[in-house]
């Protein structure tokens, strides 16, 4: 049973990379989808009590925001695992400018994201970490941190 957590800027890939790889296997997390903290906990919870894979498709730029999904995770037996998505600043804004499924986040707003985000690490309860770039030649690369 895994549970992983995306760690990126928003516009980073994120999504396009759960729908990637792991759309076919894991229940996805996201707050866009769920709109509120509560709705988003009873998921957890039932993918914690029934066992099933998830991913938490969020920004989470902080040790603090990965904490609310780890720490349970973990208590439940769950190997966590965290992908963090190395993508440049220039680049996100850029691509967010370009988001054709939903509109644009405001820049601000990444800055803000891109001022708190903290690299996911083991001593947060995370047996594995990874990091995606993005390749416009060969799309998402990930390696071991």
């Amino acid at each position: 049973m895994q549970a992983i957590v995306f760690c990126g800027l928003q516009a980073a890939g994120k999504s396009t990379f759960y729908k990637a790889r792991f759309a076919d296997t894991h229940v996805r997390i996201n707050l866009d989808m769920l709109r509120t903290r509560a709705r988003e906990r009873c998921l957890l919870q039932a993918c914690l009590s029934a066992k099933l894979p998830f991913v938490v498709d969020n920004t989470n730029p902080t040790r603090d925001d990965r904490r609310r999904y780890l720490a349970p995770a973990r208590e439940a037996g769950f190997e966590t695992l965290a992908y963090f998505f190395d993508v440049p600043l220039p680049d996100v804004i850029e691509r967010n400018a370009r988001r054709s499924d939903k509109a644009p986040i405001p820049t601000a707003g990444i800055r803000g994201t891109a001022n708190r985000i903290e690299m996911p690490r083991p001593a947060e309860g995370i047996d594995r970490v990874y990091v995606v770039t993005i390749d416009p030649a060969r799309g998402f690369m990930v390696h071991a941190a």
